[in-house]
């Protein structure tokens, strides 16, 4: 008797971390998204935009409308929570994954934004835009998958202008505190769990193992943010530790 090959064991090969990884989960993304994390991360991507503090260039008169760069935008959950909160704000959104963009683009004209949000296809270590375009540029859950971080951070801080800010938002492994072996079990265990049933193992085993090889937030923001131009302004743990915004300012 022959057993025919399951849709994914016919599937190819994909480098996990990629845009041709995201482009397989990109459908599901946005409920695994909300199902792991409880609903929480679009409360870290608020303090993200608040930590953007982008009411200094709002209420000043300007020629030029206030912008914003989303790196690694995915499916444009940051983009769209900035934009809304700013009316008249500018946001362009750059991600090497098609099918995570085509998932934002949707989103966006749902949300009546496609006329202040533009979501393009971009390499966070080649941003394609010139020097100093942006009031603003954030990145969430994407400069962990960054094969040259340096390099992104470096071209992050190249397109803002002086005294706009720069802010990751990234999950972390809690190392220490009463319940760091609560969050690293979420991580560790919950994770690949409901991420391999709704999605793909393989995937999700990814994520869980990506998360647990980034820095420790002194030592990102200390070796890795400040010697590539941007000096840090603060390092925020958030939800004990199981994610850290870092705002920073590029140097000139």
């Amino acid at each position: 008797m022959t057993v025919e090959p399951t849709k994914r064991e016919t599937e190819p090969e994909i480098e996990l971390g990629t845009g041709a990884m995201f482009d397989r989960i990109a459908p599901r993304y946005d409920l695994l998204n909300r199902m792991m994390s409880l609903g929480i991360d679009q409360g870290w991507r608020r303090k993200t935009v608040a930590a953007l503090s982008l009411d200094r260039f709002t209420e000043t008169e300007r020629e030029t409308p206030v912008r914003v760069l989303d790196v690694a935008t995915g499916t444009g959950d940051l983009a769209i929570q900035i934009a809304r909160a700013h009316p008249g704000v500018r946001v362009d959104g750059v991600d090497p994954s098609a099918g995570m963009l085509d998932v934002g683009r949707k989103k966006v004209e749902e949300a009546g934004l496609a006329d202040r949000v533009h979501l393009i296809d971009g390499d966070a270590q080649a941003l394609p835009f010139g020097d100093d375009t942006f009031d603003g540029t954030t990145i969430a859950f994407g400069i962990r998958n960054v094969p040259d971080r340096p390099r992104a951070l470096r071209e992050m801080a190249r397109v803002t202008r002086p005294g706009g800010r720069v802010c990751i938002l990234e999950l972390s492994e809690p190392r220490r505190g009463l319940l760091g072996p609560l969050a690293r079990f979420h991580v560790h265990t919950v994770v690949p769990a409901v991420g391999g049933m709704l999605s793909g193992s393989a995937e999700y085993r990814y994520l869980q193992q990506s998360i647990a090889a980034f820095p420790s937030p002194e030592h990102f923001a200390e070796q890795v943010m400040q010697p590539s131009g941007l000096d840090v302004i603060r390092v925020q743990p958030l939800t004990f530790g199981v994610c850290c915004l870092y705002v920073a300012e590029p140097r000139r």
